[in-house]
């Protein structure tokens, strides 16, 4: 099994960054990619941003320029970049890790970004 642990949530102003971490461990080797979604109150789990074991990414169309993801093997953490931040980007982040097997889910880390 695959654990993740999220970092690097809070309250930034409009215009600001943040930066996420997603933190793996257990059958490490087992992950075929990662990524970032987000759920807003009211609002569906949506796809933010994913990385593929060989580095290739792609982005929700909302993010595209703003955020950046980004991996560490060495440390097996998955990096969320969040740069001008605006508060429709206001929701629970949760990382997730997808094996041939199975999909697992961080325990969601808070972005609130006021105007």
């Amino acid at each position: 099994q695959v654990q993740l642990v999220e970092s690097g949530g809070g309250l930034v102003q409009a215009g600001g960054s943040l930066r996420l971490s997603c933190a793996a461990s257990g059958s490490i080797f087992s992950i075929n990619f990662m990524g970032w979604y987000r759920q807003a109150p009211g609002n569906q789990r949506e796809l933010v941003a994913r990385i593929t074991s060989g580095g290739a990414t792609n982005y929700a169309d909302s993010v595209k320029g703003r955020f950046t993801i980004s991996r560490d093997n060495a440390k097996n953490t998955v990096y969320l970049q969040m740069n001008s931040l605006k508060p429709e980007d206001t929701a629970v982040y949760y990382c997730n890790a997808v094996t041939s097997l199975y999909t697992a889910w961080g325990q969601g880390t808070q972005v609130t970004v006021s105007s």
